[in-house]
């Protein structure tokens, strides 16, 4: 099993959250990479941000994004 490009594409969207303040959210602009866009709305599709362009963090999004800092902490030591 491996990470595809869309999972890792996710992970990147989810570390861009602020983990010391989950009172605030992002916004994935238009205008923004593809990638990025389509990153969000698989998210927002899955239930772990609240809106189709970002927006917040919702329970098992903040879940999620305590994983993939956890995983990036490991991988980065």
């Amino acid at each position: 099993m491996s990470y595809t490009e869309d999972n890792i594409a996710e992970l990147d969207l989810l570390m861009r959250f602020d983990f010391s303040n989950l009172q605030a959210g992002i916004k994935i602009h238009k205008t923004a990479d593809p990638v990025a866009i389509a990153a969000a709305h698989r998210l927002f599709e899955k239930g772990i941000i609240d809106q189709d362009d970002g927006g917040y963090l919702t329970s098992p999004g903040i879940q999620a994004a305590e994983h993939a800092q956890a995983l990036f902490t490991l991988l980065s030591a």
